[in-house]
């Protein structure tokens, strides 16, 4: 056991030297191919390491490598690895000069692992929420590398509530829980929150990038009653014998009872949210109220209702005022005598008549004589 830590103690400190003691800045620096590795945990590796393009030769190059195998051809070395299960490792090629001055290139190597699973909670005890309080999601993330290429997004149903990623600089599989805050309101009641963790590799990972989601879990919100439609504020005024309907309808969780308070003691009352009178009388005129509550709170509606009367026209018969014309009086002496009748307007309008016809008879004689 000992002598396994001394080896790779010993491995180490070469790769430290070297690291320490190369040049990465030099002209002729040897190149890679391909220039960067992205490898999953497990799988082969094989990157050609061309250590200068001219003025050195093979037994001035070489390849530090910790773990598989390499081969010389010329100035140019070929490192494979039949799979990769090392995290963290530094491959320096390079090549030297007689007085020990090395020009190298480290290999840009990832090694990664995707995420066992994602899983969202809300943090705290489990149970229903309040409108209007803050509440923390959580999203875990289960055996990932590296962590630090990992980005989380929280979604309430189709839309992202926001991003988070770690500051963890390790190359090991870990696990990390990422955190969003979030402020509840009644529209919240039902919606289903979820979260995916995308391992973003660049353009040498696997693409479309690797995502892994969690389960939806659905959201409880408990809110006091509030009205679907607008209060009354103004008399409600319906013609005597029309129908009328009161509507106090609201939204709540749990879901509000309703209790009804009527002008007159003998209207039956309603737990209903609607009032209906299929006629109404000069009766149902006057104040009504819609007591909206549950546990959380109560509102109260006001209904003023105005009951307007039937307009009936009556018809009285027409009135007939008569005149009448009386003559004057005479004054009679002791003796009495017998009354006389003034001829009367309609008598005196015969006589002419009659008076004119005969004129007109013996006129026509006349004529029919002389002809």
């Amino acid at each position: 056991m000992f002598y396994i830590l001394w080896v790779v103690s010993f491995v180490s400190f070469l790769l430290d030297t070297h690291a320490s003691s190369c040049d990465e800045n030099c002209a002729d620096k040897p190149v890679f191919t391909p220039p960067t590795v992205v490898v999953k945990y497990g799988d082969s590796i094989s990157v050609t390491c061309s250590a200068c393009q001219s003025g050195c030769n093979d037994e001035q190059t070489g390849l530090e490598n910790p773990v598989g195998d390499k081969t010389k051809n010329g100035t140019t070395i070929l490192w494979t690895v039949d799979r990769m299960t090392e995290w963290d490792i530094n491959v320096f090629c390079y090549h030297s000069n007689a007085s020990d001055y090395q020009c190298c290139s480290l290999l840009p190597l990832t090694v990664y692992k995707p995420p066992d699973s994602v899983s969202i909670s809300f943090d705290g005890p489990s149970g229903p929420m309040f409108e209007g309080h803050q509440y923390t999601l959580q999203c875990k993330v289960q055996n990932v590398a590296p962590v630090g290429d990992l980005t989380v997004t929280f979604y309430r149903g189709q839309t992202a509530l926001g991003q988070a990623k770690s500051t963890n600089d390790l190359k090991k599989p870990v696990n990390e829980t990422f955190t969003l805050s979030v402020n509840t309101s009644k529209e919240d009641d039902g919606v289903q929150y979820w979260c995916e963790g995308k391992l973003e590799l660049g353009s040498e990972g696997p693409q479309p990038p690797l995502l892994v989601k969690s389960e939806n879990i659905t959201s409880t919100v408990l809110y006091k009653p509030q009205l679907e439609g607008p209060s009354h504020p103004e008399p409600i005024v319906v013609t005597e014998g029309n129908p009328l309907q009161l509507n106090c309808s609201a939204v709540g969780n749990p879901s509000p009872s309703y209790t009804w308070t009527l002008p007159l003691a003998d209207f039956s009352s309603s737990n209903s949210s609607t009032l209906v009178f299929t006629s109404v009388t000069s009766r149902n005129e006057g104040q009504y109220t819609c007591h909206v509550s549950n546990t959380l709170g109560a509102i109260d509606v006001t209904f003023n209702v105005v009951v307007k009367g039937l307009l009936t026209s009556t018809t009285s018969p027409p009135t007939t005022t008569t005149s009448a014309t009386t003559a004057p009086a005479t004054t009679a002496p002791a003796t009495t005598a017998p009354a006389t009748t003034a001829p009367s307007s309609s008598s005196s309008s015969s006589s002419s008549s009659i008076l004119i016809y005969r004129f007109i008879m013996c006129f026509m004689l006349l004529i029919s004589v002389v002809v």
